[in-house]
C-alpha cells in the first residue's frame, strides 16, 4: 500500500512541476482550448457587426487627416498616408510623429472596418485579439491584456527601445500604434493623446 501511495505522490509531484513536458503539455492545451473557445465567442458576437459594419460607409480620407492631430505629447506630425489600402475598398490611415531631435518617434495605423471589404478585413484582426497567450524571453514580451474594457496585443522590449500596441477601437477601427525609443506606458500616453472618441 505504501509503494503504491509513494507512486502516486511521484506522478503528483511530475505534473506539479512547471518545468515538467507532462505539465506543460497540459498547459497548452488547456490554453488551446480557452482560444478556441474565445474565437467561437468572438465569431458570434461578430456576426452582427460585421453586417451592420458592411452597410457603413467607411470615413474618406479627408475625413480620416481632419481626425489625425498635428501634435501627440509633444511629438509633432512629420509624415501621413492615407488611403494606402484604398484600392480595395479599405478606408486607412498612417502617420509618425517625433519629437524635436528625433530620438523619440511614434507610428500609427489605422484601418476602418466600415464597407464590405473593411468590415472583413477587421473581422479577422477581431479574432486574433480574441486570444490569450504570453510570451518572454530576455529581451522582450508579448502578451494579450485588457486595458480600459478594451483587449489589447501588447509587445515591447525590457530596455523600453520598442513597444507595439494593437486594438480595436468600437468594434470598427483597427488601431496600431508602435513607439520608438518609448517604453509602453510612454506609448499609451500617446494613444490617449489621439481623441479617439472623435472617429466614426
Amino acid at each position: 500500500m505504501k509503494k503504491y501511495l509513494f507512486l502516486l505522490l511521484f506522478c503528483a509531484s511530475l505534473v506539479a512541476c512547471k518545468d515538467n513536458p507532462v505539465s506543460k503539455k497540459i498547459q497548452e492545451t488547456q490554453e488551446t482550448v480557452s482560444n478556441t473557445s474565445n474565437a467561437v465567442n468572438e465569431i458570434n458576437k461578430m456576426q452582427d457587426d460585421i453586417k451592420d459594419l458592411a452597410e457603413v460607409t467607411p470615413l474618406t480620407n479627408a475625413e480620416l487627416k481632419e481626425w489625425l492631430p498635428d501634435e501627440v505629447e509633444g511629438m509633432k506630425r512629420i509624415s501621413y498616408k492615407a488611403g494606402e489600402v484604398g484600392m480595395m475598398g479599405i478606408s486607412s490611415i498612417e502617420a509618425t510623429y517625433a519629437n524635436e531631435d528625433k530620438s523619440k518617434k511614434f507610428h500609427v495605423k489605422l484601418i476602418d472596418g466600415a464597407g464590405q471589404m473593411g468590415a472583413t478585413l477587421t473581422a479577422s484582426m477581431r479574432m486574433m485579439l480574441s486570444q490569450d497567450f504570453e510570451e518572454e524571453d530576455e529581451y522582450e514580451i508579448r502578451k494579450t491584456e485588457t486595458k480600459n474594457g478594451k483587449k489589447v496585443i501588447l509587445e515591447y522590449r525590457k530596455d523600453n527601445s520598442e513597444s507595439k500596441i494593437q486594438f480595436m477601437e468600437k468594434n470598427r477601427f483597427y488601431i496600431e500604434t508602435e513607439g520608438e525609443n518609448m517604453s509602453l506606458d510612454d506609448t499609451w500616453d500617446v494613444i490617449d493623446d489621439l481623441n479617439l472618441d472623435n472617429l466614426g
